[in-house]
């Protein structure tokens, strides 16, 4: 083989593996252990209700959603039949089809298969989506997939080790410290959405999203709060941000 040959085969994997290292590494840092303390509830509730720490961990690989590996532990102490925990889980987890749609033009490339981008999309969660949005754009794209791969990966180990803590833990942290792990979530959530503004739309949008969200919590309520205020936020940057491009044009 001529020696070009072998550095040809050398920087295939590199593409993967120096990227890999990278965002596990990123993630590694701080992003999976909040994710990971707000996870160790779910070992707790797994213990609580019977079920092995196994199981427990088993739900962070395969689930990889906090809230519904509540709403599956919590359904199965409640006694529901496994349909109704099958599909309340499946409605549960619709808010991740919009996260994934936004998400997955930053990690598509030439000749990527639909079982690949299916893989990828298993580790589209809150915080892999946000510092994903946050991340990718000065990532070169060659190196997208592997960095995004090696992020979220390092936030599930980090979450089954919690979750396997949290399961042995059970009973010995204190109520208000275990409430207060809960909260870790949203609040590093809404940090990574204000570090990743790139314009005034995206502003506007958090912007009036965190205001409305009062109102709509006393006007609608029963969970549909976040997504109006959401949805209402949203709208009005879209319509600002599609005023301000008109009246440059006309300029």
């Amino acid at each position: 083989m001529a020696p070009g040959g072998g550095g040809m085969t050398e920087a295939a994997p590199n593409q993967w593996l120096r990227p890999w290292a990278r965002g596990f590494r990123d993630a590694a840092m701080l992003p999976a252990w909040i994710v990971g303390l707000s996870l160790m509830g779910v070992g707790t509730l797994a213990r609580d209700v019977g079920y092995p720490v196994e199981a427990a961990v088993l739900s962070t690989f395969l689930v990889w959603a906090g809230p519904s590996q509540v709403l599956f532990f919590a359904s199965i102490a409640a006694g529901a039949a496994w349909s109704a925990i099958a599909l309340a889980i499946g409605f549960a987890s619709l808010r991740f089809l919009p996260m994934t749609v936004s998400l997955l033009p930053l990690l598509r490339r030439p000749g990527q298969s639909v079982a690949q981008q299916m893989l990828i999309a298993h580790f589209v969660a809150v915080t892999a989506w946000v510092e994903a949005l946050r991340r990718l754009p000065n990532i070169p794209p060659e190196q997208r997939v592997g960095y995004f791969l090696g992020f979220a990966n390092a936030l599930i180990v980090v979450s089954a080790f919690c979750t396997y803590a949290g399961f042995h833990l059970a009973g010995i942290v204190p109520t208000p410290v275990a409430a207060g792990l809960l909260c870790l979530t949203p609040i590093f959530f809404l940090s990574s959405m204000v570090a990743g503004v790139r314009g005034l739309g995206d502003a506007v949008a958090i912007g009036f999203g965190l205001a409305l969200a009062p109102v709509a919590g006393w006007a609608i309520g029963g969970g549909f709060d976040l997504i109006a205020s959401g949805v209402i936020g949203g709208s009005i940057a879209f319509l600002i941000q599609r005023w301000r491009k008109a009246r440059k044009a006309g300029a």
